[in-house]
């Protein structure tokens, strides 16, 4: 199973996503990460980078925090099982640009586009935005709805 990142980009009041252009997921809003590379020393390292690729903003370890650790199976096509290794980004440089990859949108708390997300971000996501850490498996089936999931939260 391959371990992936992802970022939000989130404050007090609004969360920055990105609607993914092309590749797994495309058409869906999502946070800004990917898989590791060679080069990248670590899982959070790879976070940094894929932030700046997917949307020109930069940040550091400092700023931010893991908040999730989530296991995404698919029965039917087990190369795309991975574990999400979700970071919040309290401060970041520069102003989300689109890239090829991702079109880069702010949303207001109280209206995360849930319907426009993969069906399981709306069960884990409001726990990070109200300041918790979740730990979760989701199994999807292959038309990409969701089967099952089991959904841990604590205290961060």
């Amino acid at each position: 199973m391959r371990d992936v990142t992802l970022c939000l980009l989130l404050n007090e009041t609004e969360l920055v996503l990105g609607m993914k252009k092309e590749g797994f997921g495309a058409g869906n809003y999502n946070g800004f990460g990917g898989k590791p590379k060679n080069h990248d020393k670590s899982i959070i390292h790879t976070a940094i980078r894929e932030l700046k690729e997917e949307s020109e903003v930069k940040t550091s370890e400092q700023y931010m925090t893991k908040v999730g650790e989530i296991t995404f199976i698919f029965p039917h096509n087990s190369a795309w099982d991975q574990v999400m290794h979700v970071y919040e980004v309290a401060r970041w440089e520069g102003i989300p640009k689109e890239t090829k990859e991702m079109k880069p949108e702010v949303f207001p708390l109280t209206n995360v586009p849930y319907d426009k997300m993969w069906e399981a971000d709306q069960h884990w996501m409001p726990h990070v935005i109200e300041g918790k850490y979740v730990k979760a498996k989701f199994i999807y089936a292959e038309d990409k709805t969701l089967l099952d999931h089991s959904l841990k939260v604590s205290e961060r």
